[in-house]
């Protein structure tokens, strides 16, 4: 047996050629998707025909000048029939609703789909074709594709996909593709996010229903929680001293930098600069009241003075002059 023998001889396959560049070359590093979009897939898949198994829809948002960074802001349902043998998307109500969206929000693009199954399978890999086609999906920008469990009962599963092509002619990558995962991140702002604590909140509730705190009550729960957050670093560094736990450099690195962003004030200073806020927010209150009453009390006062002059100069009627009737003769 020669030295030639162990080894294998490949030949490299011929190009093909007039195959369609359906896919980009390279992907997003990274995926955020906002809150809105979530809640409205959510909202489809509980609207959904009690025969369909998944829904689908189209992603849109913002991409930055390299493509790195894709950002899913919204999104809208589009109406399909899946079997085990076709699948049937109706990608006229897509065009049409994709060109009113645009239209109403030219900032953002098409960036994939999504679907409420965290199934991949060939079906998946016509429609991300369909989505990352030249001319009318995302080409030469990838597609990405989000999947959401959403199995009553169980936790919400998602994730992110990119594709690349798969195949060796034009029919094997027309229904083909490899989804390649990418990392993606859940932004919310503040607003959501007091939003999502508020229906949060629900859930131990037998009626499923909450109210509104006001103002005041949402601030005594922001200082209860920071108390108890304080309480529990506080309990956690005081077993780490004793040696009851194992510490971590990188807790108290992390520890040590957030204590660093605190301003060193006395609490005695804190309660004066507190008491000195709350004297002028109320002094203004109080300027803005007296200026809306003095306000109202000019515009009550000018329509009294214009009535009592209409009702003390009355109108006289003019009284017309008898004619004169002459008589004559010869």
């Amino acid at each position: 047996m020669t030295d030639q023998d162990s080894y294998i001889h490949l030949a490299r396959p011929l190009p093909v050629v007039n195959v369609p560049p359906v896919h980009a070359t390279t992907g997003p590093l990274s995926v955020l998707i906002h809150a809105q979009a979530l809640f409205s897939i959510l909202d489809h898949s509980l609207r959904r025909n009690a025969d369909q198994d998944r829904v689908i829809g189209t992603l849109l948002g913002v991409r930055s000048e390299d493509g790195s960074e894709v950002e899913i802001r919204n999104c809208f349902a589009v109406g399909h029939n899946e079997s085990q043998e076709q699948v049937e998307v109706d990608m006229d109500y897509h065009k049409t609703m994709l060109g009113l969206h645009l239209k109403a929000n030219p900032k953002e693009v098409l960036v994939g789909w999504y679907a409420t199954s965290p199934e991949l399978n060939t079906f998946s890999a016509l429609i991300q074709n369909f989505y990352a086609s030249n001319g009318e999906g995302t080409f030469p920008h990838p597609a990405v594709h989000l999947t959401m469990s959403t199995v009553p009962g169980a936790d919400i599963a998602i994730r992110t996909y990119i594709s690349s092509a798969v195949g060796v002619n034009q029919d094997r990558i027309a229904d083909s593709c490899l989804f390649v995962p990418v990392p993606y991140e859940i932004r919310y702002n503040d607003a959501d996010r007091s939003g999502l604590e508020l229906v949060a909140g629900a859930k131990n509730n037998e009626e499923r229903t909450v109210s509104v705190m006001t103002d005041i009550h949402a601030l005594e729960r922001a200082i209860e929680d920071v108390l108890g957050m304080l309480d529990r670093v506080g309990h956690y560094v005081s077993r780490v001293v004793h040696g009851e736990t194992p510490g971590s450099t990188a807790i108290g690195k992390f520890l040590m930098n957030t204590l660093a962003l605190a301003p060193k004030v006395a609490a005695s200073d804190v309660e004066r600069m507190f008491n000195t806020h709350i004297q002028d927010v109320l002094l203004i209150s109080y300027l803005a009241n007296t200026i809306r009453t003095q306000i109202d009390l000019s515009n009550r006062l000018a329509s009294l003075t214009a009535t009592a002059t209409t009702t003390a100069a009355p109108v006289v009627p003019a009284v017309a002059a008898p004619a004169t009737v002459t008589a004559g003769g010869k």
